[in-house]
């Protein structure tokens, strides 16, 4: 079950530091009014937050390897 949500995380991250504006046209474009493109800042914090969310999925399939 942990690895699932480890390789999920991983997943997520990838797309979130390769595709920001992927995962904003999923998760975000749909409150805005006019058709606008995300804000620098929004990018950033995005790929900032894949990279997070890429080290705690790699971390938990190495723990899980590892404590195996």
């Amino acid at each position: 079950m942990y690895i699932f949500l480890s390789i999920i995380l991983v997943i997520m991250g990838a797309i979130m530091i390769l595709k920001p504006r992927l995962f904003f046209d999923i998760t975000e474009s749909w409150k805005n009014y006019a058709s606008s493109d995300p804000s620098d800042l929004y990018l950033f914090s995005t790929r900032l937050g894949g990279v997070l969310c890429l080290l705690v999925g790699i971390g938990g399939i190495v723990i899980l390897v590892f404590l195996s």
